[in-house]
């Protein structure tokens, strides 16, 4: 019984390291991409004022 207790929580333990490393490289992601096309928008605006 401990060694089926001790897989469920090691499956558990798994599975949300995995969603949670997922995450935070969907998150890092988004950083690297969008803030630099944020500032290149934001160049564009203030050139269109001109």
């Amino acid at each position: 019984m401990f060694r089926f207790i001790d897989d469920v929580a090691g499956a558990i333990y798994d599975f949300f390291s995995l969603a949670f490393q997922g995450f935070c490289y969907f998150l890092a992601g988004m950083l690297i991409v969008g803030v630099p096309l944020y500032l290149i928008a934001q160049f564009f605006l203030l050139l269109q004022t001109f």
